[in-house]
């Protein structure tokens, strides 16, 4: 039915390194039916490499090249761009961006899930480059994320006080920008329309497949609560992958 199935990580595969009921046989179900994958994911306080060690460790069969995700998409950005950044990242990202860093006379500012970074010394630094000019490009600005049993503050809340602050939008490149969706369907030659999205977040992942072209199911793990799915009332609804596999693939 699909050319090409997307999903996101976090709260859709596995919640505090532990893999979700029934996710292990769903992707096996995924591969062994011949679906192009790709993984895609907002999360910033770790590279690509660590991810997939962690995906691996837990018994997931996948390689590096099925793993998209926000920081890589600003990473190409930034530099297709020749941009110089201030980078206000979290510390297990900068391995990713060690090319990025300290440079001189930055003429931008990344913003990712900077946890324990994200206070004043460092988001003024930021604001002083972006008021006098720089651009603000983010990993993402999803308001929240669930670890250990409870949601938890992520970059979203610090993107919308920069913007506040400085009086300019944001340039997000993770989800839900339609670009991070398109980069990641160009990787495997594959239409929006024929694509489907299985995500937790409402926002991120549902509306922004929807707004995209995709089509998109949300799964009631995660970080999912009661009535996100009365915001995307055309979006398939199962309560985890292995339903969602199960029932639309």
């Amino acid at each position: 039915m699909w050319q090409a199935v997307l999903l996101d990580i976090s709260g859709v595969l596995y919640e505090d390194d532990q893999p979700l009921p029934g996710a292990l046989q769903a992707m096996r179900t995924l591969q062994a039916n011949g679906y192009p994958l790709r993984l895609v994911t907002n999360t910033s306080r770790q590279g690509k490499t660590a991810i997939h060690r962690k995906l691996t460790a837990m018994g997931f069969t996948v390689v590096p090249e099925q793993l998209f995700s926000a920081p890589q998409a600003v990473l190409r950005h930034v530099q297709a761009h020749g941009l110089r950044p201030y980078c206000l990242i979290h510390p297990d990202l900068e391995e990713e961006f060690a090319e990025l860093l300290d440079l001189p006379e930055p003429n931008a500012v990344v913003l990712g899930d900077a946890e324990m970074r994200f206070d004043y010394p460092h988001l003024d630094r930021a604001f002083q480059l972006l008021i006098e000019g720089a651009p603000l490009i983010c990993m993402g600005d999803n308001r929240y994320f669930r670890s250990q049993g409870a949601l938890h503050l992520d970059a979203g809340p610090f993107v919308r006080a920069l913007e506040y602050a400085a009086g300019k939008p944001a340039l997000v490149l993770g989800k839900p920008s339609a670009d991070f969706f398109a980069s990641a369907l160009d990787e495997l030659g594959v239409r929006p329309d024929a694509a489907l999205m299985i995500g937790d977040d409402v926002e991120a992942d549902v509306l922004g497949a929807l707004a995209a072209g995709l089509h998109a199911c949300l799964v009631k793990t995660g970080k999912y609560r009661p009535g996100d799915e009365l915001k995307a009332p055309t979006a398939l609804l199962a309560s985890d992958l292995a339903e969602a596999v199960q029932r639309y693939c």
